[in-house]
Formats: C-alpha cells, structure tokens, sequence
C-alpha cells in the first residue's frame, strides 16, 4: 500500500505546486526593502509570453533609453548597511556577503515584457525564504550576464531560476491577477551563454536600442527599429513568429525619423558600437566549469580592477550546445 501511494504522488509530478502572482508594484512576502519606482504600470507586453524564451532574445526584455527605473546602488548600499539581510541575500547566490559590490555591478536593470516565472528569495527570521512566482510583466529586474532575473528591484528579493519540476500550466495560482493573464502566457527564461549587449524595447513597443551589459542606460545605443519578432502575432503555443510579410520600418517614434539603426547620434555620446544584435562576440565564450552567478565580467571574464574572479555557484548552469543567438536583420543590410 505505502509502495502504491508512492507511485501515486510520483506520477502526480508538480500537480501540488502553487504559484504566487505577483503584481507590477507590489512588493510580495518578506521583501528585503521597499523600493519605489521601479516598475512600469503601463507597458506593451511581447506578443511570444509563453513557454520558455533565451535570457537573451532581442525584445525579451524592456527599459527607458538612457534610463534605468533600478538603482544597484541604492541595493549594495542598502545591504551593507544590514548585515544580515545581506547575509542571507548573499546565500541565495552562492557568494560571500563581501562579494555582493562586486556581483551587483555585473548586472544589468531592464523591465520585464512576458510574465515570468521564478524563485522568489524574501527574508524572514533571519533567513532567506523561498516561493516560486510569477512576476507581471512591466515589473523592474536586475538580469545577470546570462540573461536571467537575479533581483527583484522593488524590494530587492534575489531570483534564482524555477525549479524544473515546476510546470506553469499545471500549477495552481495564488495571489492578485491582472489583465490578460493566462497560465500558458507565463514564461521560463533559459540562460544563455554570456550576453555582452541586450536589445531592449522601450515600453510603448514603438522602438528598440542596445543596451550594454553591466550598464544603468548611460551607454545606450542610439533608437534602433522594434526587432520583428516583436511585430508578428503569436503562435499557438503563446511564443512569438517571425511573420516575413511585417515590415519594420514604421516602427520608429515619430520624433526620430532620421535615425538609422546603428547609425550614432552626435548627441549620444560615445557609443557601445555597431555590433549587430544577437551577434555572439568573439572572445565571449564562457569556461564548461563556469555557471549563471560565476563572478565573470560582463564580457571579458575578469574583474575590471584585474582582480581574480570569485569563484562562486549558483543553479540553472547553460547549456554547452546552444548555437549563437540568430542575427537581427537591420534595414537595408543583413
């Protein structure tokens, strides 16, 4: 009989799991701190939410050119200050409580544009809680050089990826909802091998711009047209399709007729360069013994103090065979 109920719950799989909604500007349980304005009440999400998407998929994520709604150091600053938050912080990732200045200026703010699910880390008692979520898009996070959330801005929870177990369409739901939401829109964002530059989407889904890793919007690239995944409608299965006879070239704000993608705007400043997005970098390969939360520079794989890197762990390591992201078809040229 005790073998039978074995069998039973092992062939349930993840019927018992229950996923907390949370909400764009809600903190959820046990946050670390309160922070405002991090989050985007109004934004257009990506048509491809559903399934699971690479961390490093032009438009995945969005953000305000030359703008970063997350502050990192308000959060290093914040965690020094309270040891023991910073301790417990510190665990999620695999890293020493020293170490967080160094593994917080490695990540880069964005906005979310598919409801995405996670592990959330709250702090309670001392210690490090943890709950799997699902968090609306429109909500600020601090991706790593994978391509994955690891901070929840509005409270400064760390993310760590969803157990694999976890299956969004099977799981019961907890918490508020919103609009739109449905089970087969939540989307796992898989980590990819080191990203040097994302193409982010400014929230009204009227333009695109490169963003550098490891940077807060200074180093933006001058408007770029939306990438055309994000002009197709969705598949079936909710992740997005190249539709070929969507033209892009209406896609620019008005107010920036004249900028060509890759084209540097006087006015910009210096510029991260004319990389075609999704191009893999030469020199950007990441050690088979490295995983997502190693302390590697953000494309170089060294501290730029020249300090050695920090040997530190954390789940969800990349695959070794995934192929470079596919080449961002720009106007006029391939």
């Amino acid at each position: 009989m005790v073998l039978l109920a074995g069998a039973v719950m092992g062939g349930c799989g993840d019927a018992g799991a229950t996923i907390t909604r949370l909400t764009v500007g809600s903190a959820g349980p046990d946050p670390y701190v309160l922070m405002s304005g991090t989050d985007q009440q109004k934004i257009k999400p990506s048509p491809r939410g559903g399934g699971t998407e690479d961390g490093d998929a032009p438009g995945l994520y969005g953000g305000t050119r030359r703008a970063a709604s997350c502050d990192p150091a308000k959060l290093v600053a914040f965690l020094q200050a309270n040891p023991d938050k910073a301790a417990a912080w510190a665990s999620v990732h695999k890293i020493r409580p020293a170490d967080v200045p160094r593994f917080v200026s490695r990540l880069t703010p964005v906005l979310l544009r598919v409801d995405t699910l996670v592990t959330n880390h709250g702090f309670k008692n001392g210690k490090a809680t943890r709950m799997p979520a699902v968090l609306q898009a429109g909500m600020g996070v601090l991706v790593n050089e994978y391509g994955t959330p690891v901070v929840k801005c509005n409270c400064g929870n760390p993310l760590t990826p969803p157990d694999s177990e976890i299956s969004a369409g099977n799981a019961d739901y907890t918490g508020a909802s919103w609009p739109g939401f449905t089970k087969r829109k939540v989307t796992k964002i898989r980590p990819r091998r080191q990203v040097t530059r994302f193409v982010l989407v400014d929230p009204e889904a009227r333009m695109g711009f490169q963003r550098p890793a490891a940077t807060t919007g200074e180093l933006d690239g001058p408007p770029m047209e939306v990438p055309r995944e994000e002009l197709a409608a969705p598949s079936p299965d909710g992740s997005g399709t190249m539709d070929p006879s969507v033209s892009p070239q209406d896609s620019l704000p008005p107010d920036s007729p004249s900028d060509e993608p890759g084209t540097p705007d006087p006015s910009d400043g210096p510029s991260p360069g004319g990389d075609v997005p999704g191009q893999e970098v030469p020199g950007d390969e990441v050690p088979g013994d490295e995983v997502p939360g190693d302390d590697t520079g953000a494309g170089s794989g060294q501290d730029p103090s020249g300090e050695p890197p920090i040997e530190e762990t954390s789940a969800g390591a990349p695959p070794p065979s995934i192929e470079p992201a596919g080449m961002v078809r720009r106007r006029g040229t391939i």
